[in-house]
């Protein structure tokens, strides 16, 4: 049984849980993984217990990618520090801790935190696998270039924001012309997202359990309204007239693309899984006021 545990970067109450979870599943013979970041960071803060004989975490930690060889993956943090390790984590079940911020796909409190890690661990034990959510991702890909699968959104747009930038789309749904004209950018939310970049652009709230997708453009000309997809539906954007174009996925990786060019965007093969219980949609979104 392996567990990896990834806190968020640059804080202290952070490290400290993941020292305190991982003492008590290494108490519970279970092997504990953590990631770089979070190992470098629990030697720095004196949490690190050093464990001299397996189970025990690995004492120069491993690469994010590589969290996916464990059973479970615990993100204890925000959304950022969850978004972060689901990319390394694949189709492995991942477990959110949320310290104080909005928190849409943590929904463990740091005080019930052990307790809810293990009530896991020994499901795993007993049944094969924790309690989860399955959420769907997006893809984005051109000719010849493939982002990592996003949680919370794709976003196309221009090099720059604002008057004289942006770009020019033409966005189609399952070929069909949906909308045409300038804009800042194009932005493609799972209903995860919705609460994210999405919302900040005026998109709509989706509720998880909807499980589609919604396509926002961000400050059209136009002023074209925000439309729901069903989450087997294909949106192309097509970047003409720009000299720049930049694909993000989840606000961290980037691809920079040459119009004009088309750029696909559609549901990921892998979907998250999410571990542990229910997440509350509407608790969290009392703390966007």
């Amino acid at each position: 049984m392996k567990v990896a545990l990834v806190a968020q970067r640059g804080n202290p109450r952070a490290v400290s849980l993941v020292g305190d979870v991982a003492e008590r599943l290494r108490a519970a013979d279970v092997e504990v993984l953590v990631d770089e970041n979070t190992s470098a960071e629990l030697e720095r803060e004196a949490v690190w217990s050093g464990a001299t004989s397996p189970p025990g975490p690995s004492p120069e930690g491993i690469a994010v990618s590589e969290v996916s060889a464990a059973d479970l993956v615990v993100s204890v943090g925000g959304d950022g520090t969850f978004l972060f390790a689901a990319r390394g984590a694949g189709t492995t079940p991942i477990m959110g801790v949320n310290l104080g911020e909005v928190g849409f796909l943590n929904a463990v409190s740091p005080e019930a935190a052990v307790e809810t890690v293990l009530a896991e661990v020994g499901r795993i034990r007993e049944e094969g696998a924790p309690r989860t959510t399955k959420l769907h991702r997006l893809a984005a890909s051109g000719p010849d270039w493939t982002l990592p699968p996003a949680l919370n959104e794709v976003v196309v747009q221009g090099a720059r924001r604002g008057p004289g930038h942006g770009l020019s789309v033409e966005v189609r749904v399952d070929g069909a012309l949906f909308s045409s004209g300038h804009a800042d950018g194009v932005l493609l939310a799972t209903a995860t997202g919705s609460t994210a970049y999405n919302l900040s652009e005026d998109g709509p709230l989706v509720h998880p359990a909807v499980g589609g997708f919604v396509l926002t453009q961000m400050c059209g000309v136009e002023g074209t309204p925000s439309l729901v997809l069903e989450p087997d539906q294909t949106v192309t954007v097509r970047v003409d007239d720009t000299p720049e174009a930049v694909v993000v996925s989840d606000g961290r990786i980037r691809e920079e693309v040459d119009p004009p060019a088309n750029v696909t965007i559609e549901r990921a093969a892998e979907p998250v899984y999410i571990a542990g219980p229910p997440l509350d949609f509407f608790t969290a979104l009392g703390k966007l006021d």
